[in-house]
């Protein structure tokens, strides 16, 4: 089994729609760490599980200095769901790490 990891950071605002009073419901921004977890049992003709450029453009690219509710709509932007938005944008991919701020991060793993 061949593995690779990209991380990613980027620079985006949200505001979360929550069923409770919370501050996190005011449009606020963070500087995100995105970590992308692929695997495949063969490379692809090119030696590579995914190539590490097409992880970026499909996600960097979209995300970075944006607000998510608006790049992402449909989609309540928590950590737990960009996670799986993420996993689901790459081939591959089976694992997503999204840290939002020191000590708070949301993972997505397909079983």
């Amino acid at each position: 089994m061949y593995y690779i990891t990209k991380r990613l950071e980027i620079s985006a605002a949200h505001r979360l729609e929550l069923s409770y009073p919370s501050k996190c419901t005011q449009l606020h921004g963070h500087n995100w760490i995105i970590t992308i977890y692929c695997k495949a049992k063969e490379l692809n003709q090119d030696g590579m599980v995914t190539d590490f450029t097409h992880i970026k453009e499909k996600i960097k690219e979209k995300l970075d200095h944006t607000i998510l509710n608006e790049s992402l709509p449909g989609i309540n932007p928590t950590a737990e769901n960009i996670a799986y938005w993420v996993c689901q944008q790459i081939e591959h991919c089976y694992r997503v790490d999204v840290q939002e701020s020191e000590g708070n991060t949301a993972t997505y793993e397909q079983d």
